[in-house]
């Protein structure tokens, strides 16, 4: 999912989007919040008509901006009260009032507020972090229950318990009851080493439905992805795309490539030959390197262009490949042509 944190994915039109096969885009209910307002974009019609989306949105709790934005908050069994990081207002989120802000967002899918555990954190912190998240999930899921119209938004549970086996698998049971549309996991992209990422999944989602999508928030790079697809993951939302075209780093199926290098200075070639996205198929390595060190906007248009497409045809690529049951070639192809980069490079 490209994410557009306040209703836009940077320097992208819809239609861009829609266009690169874009189906679903993630918005931020903590930014959405402080502005324009939830109350604004329900007035205005929705997430949906206020930016002129037609495919579906899903927003975050907002739980996660409040614990690494705000520099003074304070949580308790009720919710969290926390400093905006625009002007230093105070405000308070509770799992019910989030759901409130998100039902006024109108996404399709929506999250629970959560407690998201820094890393590293003892065993202890986390446990009661898990605690308290499934205490709200169990607030919110009551809450939206009882105050939806229909059901046109889709509640998903999130499993916290840090790098924690036996505190995953302990909240992903008591998340079950309350019949979750899907489950997500969180608190995997918060600074740990990526083994013990990859082995909490690996021990964990033996363990999860297989009739609900899975959903591992904030991941990640593209070898990320391959990887926890293989191990039973659905879906992805990162800002890495957008984030690193803004410095200067494109995704190709050769690996990372850093476009102001100076050996870029004179190359005529596109940035991947066997992409189809607009910058590949019309500019060149050159003249998007020359956008980008002056600073011109295009630069960063084209370069996110290309990190967009170059993410939704992975994953254009990959389901093909489950389709056909080739999914093992697939990922030593994948493979193959980073190591081929490499060697390019030198």
């Amino acid at each position: 999912m490209p994410v557009g944190t306040r209703a836009t994915v940077k320097t992208m039109s819809s239609d861009e989007l829609s266009s690169f096969g874009a189906k679903i885009i993630l918005g931020n209910t903590y930014h959405l919040y402080l502005r324009p307002g939830h109350e604004i974009i329900k007035k205005l019609g929705g997430l949906h008509k206020f930016s002129a989306w037609d495919g579906s949105f899903l927003t975050d709790s907002g739980g996660y901006q409040v614990f690494s934005l705000s520099t003074l908050n304070n949580i308790d069994d009720a919710g969290v009260s926390f400093q905006s990081h625009i002007d230093g207002s105070r405000h308070r989120f509770k799992p019910t009032g989030i759901i409130d802000i998100e039902m006024a967002l109108g996404a399709d899918i929506i999250m629970p507020l959560d407690v998201c555990s820094p890393y590293p954190v003892d065993e202890k912190q986390s446990h009661a972090d898990m605690k308290r998240t499934v205490r709200w999930a169990g607030e919110s899921f009551e809450h939206l229950r009882a105050n939806q119209n229909d059901e046109s938004q889709s509640l998903f549970a999130i499993v916290q318990g840090s790098i924690y086996t036996e505190q995953r698998l302990s909240c992903l049971e008591q998340m079950m009851r309350f019949e979750p549309p899907g489950l997500s996991i969180g608190g995997l992209s918060v600074g740990e080493p990526k083994e013990d990422c990859f082995r909490v999944l690996s021990e964990t989602l033996p363990h999860f439905s297989k009739n609900i999508p899975r959903y591992l928030m904030g991941v990640g790079t593209p070898e990320d992805i391959v990887e926890a697809v293989g191990l039973g993951i659905d879906m992805f939302d990162c800002v890495m795309p957008t984030r690193n075209a803004r410095n200067g780093t494109l995704f190709t199926r050769n690996g990372k490539m850093i476009i102001k290098s100076a050996r870029y200075i004179e190359d005529q070639l596109p940035v991947d030959p066997q992409c189809g996205c607009p910058a590949c198929r019309r500019y060149s390595r050159a003249y998007i390197r020359h956008l980008l060190s002056v600073g011109e906007i295009l630069g960063l248009r084209l370069a996110s262009m290309h990190n967009l497409f170059y993410y939704l045809d992975l994953m254009n690529r990959i389901r093909e490949a489950i389709e056909a049951n080739r999914y093992d070639d697939f990922k030593r192809a994948f493979y193959a042509g980073i190591a081929r980069g490499l060697e390019e490079l030198g």
